[in-house]
């Protein structure tokens, strides 16, 4: 099936869109090879320079994969666009609600199968979040990757990096960060102490006890806007 020619406003939205489309229609199974850029200019009546920034949108969308030397494949035909559109307009306790599922059993299974690589990034990620402050997005968000990252299922931790970003997203714009508790880094070295002991359930017990005061202010300040 071929692709209809893109409209000259806003070509690289109008490709992306139509990308979107054939991905959806199956017009590419997830493992195939999508038509070099030259090809692929030449259906849309695009240049190429345009077509690579389509695919560049795609791939951080998690659609496509660009294998350096081999090409741009397949990666899903699912777009999550609408996923995420849900997540972003979801209200702050939802989106714990949420986090706290995700992170109790990554606790859980991280206690089960972490090894020496996974306790000394989560010790380096526990130091990094002491010397960057109790508020640094970034040395948070690392360390509950790094605990995500000690289940070694690779679907939670793509699970988990695609909905991150949304969640601080909702709950700075829901809250503002003047509105959240410090982070507690003593909780998150108890998290730390109870995987490095292979304690599923104190694991469990632990990455609940993080969220614990972050939802009862998000609660609070529901409440109060009633």
């Amino acid at each position: 099936m071929a692709l209809t020619a893109a409209g000259r406003t806003s070509l690289v939205d109008s490709v992306v869109e139509q990308l979107r489309a054939q991905l959806a229609e199956g017009e590419w199974a997830v493992g195939d090879r999508l038509p070099t850029e030259h090809e692929l200019a030449q259906q849309l009546g695009v240049g190429r320079n345009t077509v690579r920034e389509a695919v560049r949108v795609l791939v951080h969308a998690g659609l496509l994969e660009s294998r350096q030397g081999n090409g741009t494949f397949v990666r899903s035909t699912a777009d999550p666009t609408a996923v995420l559109h849900g997540v972003r307009h979801a209200g702050a306790s939802d989106v714990l609600e949420l986090r706290i599922a995700l992170e109790a059993e990554a606790a859980r299974l991280a206690a089960d199968r972490r090894d020496t690589h996974d306790l000394l990034r989560l010790r380096a990620a526990l130091t990094g979040l002491r010397e960057e402050g109790d508020r640094d997005a970034d040395a948070d968000l690392a360390f509950h990757l790094a605990v995500v990252g000690a289940t070694h299922n690779a679907a939670f931790v793509e699970v988990y990096r695609f909905f991150s970003a949304q969640v601080h997203e909702v709950l700075v714009e829901a809250l503002g960060d003047h509105a959240m508790p410090p982070v507690d880094i003593d909780a998150h070295e108890a998290l730390v102490t109870a995987i490095e002991a292979g304690d599923p359930d104190a694991a469990e017990r632990q990455a609940r006890e993080l969220l614990r005061v972050p939802m009862e202010t998000v609660a609070a300040l529901t409440e109060q806007h009633r």
